[in-house]
């Protein structure tokens, strides 16, 4: 985990905001440092909308176990 972010995916980095107001905080913080051939996207997601992602790996599907902490992309 860096800096509060942990990766999700490869290339996809999530970090939990209590409030839209923390994740307006992080968002400039985000912009201020992106280098200048840089690309980021930001998405806000509720905690209820990522508590209802699907996760499938290979074939097979898998139960989603419920995190300790609930994330939020932003």
């Amino acid at each position: 985990m860096v800096d509060g972010f942990t990766m999700f995916q490869f290339s996809i980095y999530i970090r939990h905001c209590a409030s839209r107001e923390n994740a307006t905080v992080h968002i400039k913080r985000v912009k201020s440092l992106l280098p200048e051939k840089g690309h980021i996207g930001i998405l806000c997601i509720t905690d209820k909308q990522f508590g209802d992602i699907e996760l499938y790996y290979g074939k097979k599907e898998e139960k989603v176990t419920t995190p300790y902490q609930q994330l939020e992309l932003f």
